[in-house]
């Protein structure tokens, strides 16, 4: 039984997802790597490797991350969603800058 997050996955998520896999799987087989030396390079089963190669969403952002280390992509787990990157972010803080730049009034003697 999945849970009701698994189900209510969108259609793009899915797709990203099942895209994902199939990258997976095309880099490991450019590395000459078996199923099995994946399954033990990450430190899982291999029916866990087989789910990460079809985008199962149920599998742990852990073994992704390890997978994509293995593979030699550990760098770009870390820049998914640098702020740098991040155009609609960037776009916000434009939107949040005030209108006008007024000096602070200077506190007044007695």
């Amino acid at each position: 039984m999945q849970s009701a997050a698994l189900e209510s996955l969108s259609p793009t998520v899915r797709r990203s997802l099942a895209k994902l896999g199939t990258d997976i799987a095309t880099a490991r087989r450019k590395r000459n790597l078996t199923m099995v030396m994946m399954a033990e390079r990450i430190g899982a089963a291999k029916t866990t490797y087989l789910k990460v190669e079809k985008g199962d969403p149920s599998v742990s952002m852990g073994i992704y991350a390890m997978t994509l280390f293995v593979l030699g992509f550990g760098e770009a787990i870390g820049d998914i969603v640098d702020p740098g990157r991040d155009d609609v972010g960037l776009l916000l803080d434009i939107e949040r800058l005030p209108k006008r730049v007024r000096p602070k009034k200077a506190p007044t003697a007695l």
